[in-house]
């Protein structure tokens, strides 16, 4: 458990330049906190029964603690950071790789009320800017990024650069 904190303090300080030091990180970034809490969180829920109902009272504790709302039972790779995470909202369905980058405001939303895969897949290494939404069972490639208040609807490939509303390829 201590190495994975130390790993996610690595990476924010590596990905965030006024990151003055280890210290700062751990005591002060409310993404990395709320990606803490979802891991706890995310135990609760994967135990089932009872478990659920405090998996959702711990992610809502969470919520109101750091701005940040992660479902439960999304799944969230290692080394994922959040900088200024302040209204970022990940779905029940959500899956989030390694060393994924979000910034504020960040959406992973569904695009239907069916019991099914409804959210984004986000793979490794990927980069949300500020305010982008992402809706529906869509998959954003390894290493794309996606620019800031972008609306994204459709897959990303690997490697590839979106930015609009809608997110169109630039690169």
């Amino acid at each position: 458990m201590f190495e994975r904190v130390r790993e996610d303090v690595r990476a924010m300080r590596e990905r965030d330049p006024a990151a003055k030091g280890s210290l700062e990180v751990l005591l002060c970034y409310s993404g990395l906190h709320a990606v803490w809490g979802h891991r706890l969180a995310h135990r609760c829920w994967n135990r089932g029964g009872g478990f659920r109902l405090v998996a959702r009272l711990l992610s809502h504790l969470v919520r109101w603690l750091t701005g940040v709302e992660i479902h439960p039972a999304a799944e969230l790779g290692r080394r994922v950071t959040i900088d200024h995470g302040m209204g970022v909202v990940v779905g029940e369905t959500a899956a989030i790789g390694d060393d994924v980058h979000m910034y504020h405001g960040v959406t992973l939303g569904g695009d239907t009320n069916d019991p099914v895969k409804r959210h984004p897949t986000v793979e490794n290494g990927a980069q949300l800017g500020a305010n982008a939404t992402l809706l529906g069972d869509i998959t954003i490639g390894a290493d794309a990024a996606v620019g800031a208040g972008s609306v994204v609807t459709s897959d990303v490939p690997e490697g590839a650069t979106v930015v609009g509303v809608p997110a169109e390829r630039v690169d």
